[in-house]
């Protein structure tokens, strides 16, 4: 008779139930594995019979059969190792009690301990939402997966004392979350302040935007302008992550395995900054089974694209479908996975190969055809998708010495909340949490425009020779900026102030 062991198979960023079954026969000894498992699976053999030796059990020598079932799902990983030994533990009556409202995941060492898994919040998840009443999970991982709740978190340091565990003979006791609390709690300090950043008026006007609607913004300007540290000022002055958010992000960084002992929970708004030398693969995810990238890891937070002209073009293009739909589909011959991927992206560039030709005190090296060149390779469909163009200028000395104190960012994420909350009033039963998530249909809804209004825009888009895109971008800009001017109705003044920053789409 088959034993049968519940686990969890990734796919993605959702989670399938695994059974896994084991039986023996009366041959030579031997473990065979089926079942679609990967190299990484199919190495549990060494390990799961030292680990089950070196806890104090007996290896059953037999031919031992363990199927993954389904078949069709490739198993991969090591995750798999604690519900093959247990399938084999049971088979073989080591362990005799019943299992089968659990969950078990974790990567077994030679000595029985339990090494930290890959993905055990979305394990969590499914495992609450299929009715399952347990789950068993690696001691390291169970901070994270407090996040849901409604389901028993048992704790696991080895394989002798959760069998200790199962056989009631020495009790583990779930997780008490009320002792963990204090680490969604942490008080975000951030590294940089919009007050270390002189002058740049425009330029922290832009960002204030960008934060309170979500919009994308491009910065061009000379070297030493700024520009990269302006983009390290936007997390300040953004909004705390949701409950909801918190447990988007940290899902993903979950599956990633970039989850560190020490900050078991993403309660910050991610920051990537991936280099110019990167990848297309590495940018928006991929692999054989495929993995999320830069900017499924960039989820509900800022990606920062320095030297955006750097970047190959084939890796910008990539960048087109998330931009528009906040998602990106991955499609492989096993089938397609779809990634969240609902950032703002902050790109800065120079001007120029030199840097300096729109600058106003350093000549530029640079011929015309150079100059062309460099700024054709970002596409024009890549730059229609970015709202807001900042021109961030050399800074004077004279601004750069003054004593007067620029404004902080607290005061800035004041500003941006209140927008926020008027946004989340504005949408509320709908999936849609900012301004630059609207379509058409809520663009209709939520932003009428006014007879002076229309007529400027109108006016503006024959002239500046603006896309159907850049037409409703600028009236989801014109919203966010009533929204931070508090003001219900969107003015003629709010849509002058969005067309401004379309103007290098001209």
């Amino acid at each position: 008779m088959s034993i049968i062991i519940n686990s969890i198979a990734l796919q993605g960023l959702e989670a399938e139930k695994i059974t896994v079954e084991a039986d023996m026969l009366n041959e030579l000894p031997n473990l065979v594995i089926v079942g679609l498992p990967d190299a990484a699976v199919q190495e549990a053999k060494e390990r799961v019979k030292l680990a089950i030796r070196n806890s104090g059990f007996e290896f059953p020598r037999k031919r031992i059969i363990v199927n993954l079932a389904p078949a069709d799902i490739r198993k991969e990983g090591p995750a798999f190792d604690l519900p093959i030994a247990l399938a084999i533990l049971v088979a073989t009556n080591q362990i005799n009690q019943e299992i089968s409202d659990s969950i078990f995941i974790g990567e077994l060492s030679l000595n029985g301990d339990l090494r930290s898994t890959a993905g055990v919040l979305p394990a969590t998840i499914f495992a609450k939402n299929s009715g399952f009443k347990k789950i068993y999970i690696p001691a390291q991982n169970c901070h994270e997966a407090t996040l849901v709740e409604g389901i028993d978190i048992y704790p696991i340091k080895n394989m002798s004392k959760l069998v200790g565990h199962l056989q009631k003979e020495k009790i583990i006791e779930p997780i008490d979350r009320k002792l963990l609390n204090n680490q969604f709690n942490i008080t975000t300090q951030f590294e940089v302040d919009m007050s270390f950043v002189k002058g740049q008026e425009q330029a922290k006007r832009a960002l204030e935007i960008a934060a309170a609607g979500g919009h994308n913004i491009i910065m061009s300007g000379p070297p030493g302008s700024g520009k990269t540290l302006l983009a390290r000022t936007l997390p300040s002055i953004m909004p705390e992550l949701t409950n909801e958010e918190i447990l988007e992000v940290t899902k993903i960084y979950s599956v990633a395995g970039l989850l560190a002992t020490e900050t078991p929970i993403i309660n910050t708004r991610p920051f990537r900054s991936p280099h110019h030398t990167s990848s297309g693969v590495a940018l928006v995810g991929g692999g054989k089974y495929p993995k999320p990238g830069e900017i499924t890891l960039a989820h509900r937070g800022i990606l920062f694209l320095d030297e955006f002209p750097e970047f190959p073009r084939q890796v910008l293009e990539n960048l087109r479908q998330p931009l528009e739909d906040g998602v990106i589909s991955i499609s492989r011959a096993q089938g397609t996975l779809t990634f969240p991927a609902r950032f703002i992206l902050v790109a800065s560039q120079n001007p120029c190969p030199c840097g300096y030709s729109s600058d106003q005190e350093k000549n530029c090296t640079c011929t015309p055809s150079q100059i062309i060149k460099y700024q054709k390779k970002i596409s024009g469909p890549i730059l229609d998708r970015i709202d807001l163009h900042i021109e961030v200028p050399r800074l004077k000395m004279e601004k750069l010495t003054a004593d007067e104190e620029e404004e902080c960012s607290a005061d800035i994420r004041q500003r941006v909340l209140q927008a926020r909350e008027r946004q989340a009033k504005r949408f509320k039963g709908t999936k849609i949490l900012t301004n630059s998530e609207m379509r058409p249909q809520e663009i209709k809804s939520f932003c009428p425009l006014d007879e002076n209004s229309m007529q400027l825009l109108k006016s503006a888009t024959q002239k500046l020779n603006l896309s159907a895109r850049s037409f409703h971008r600028i009236i989801k800009m014109s919203r966010t900026i009533a929204d931070l001017n508090q003001e219900e109705n969107i003015g003629s003044h709010h849509v002058a102030e969005a067309i401004q920053y379309r103007q290098k789409d001209s």
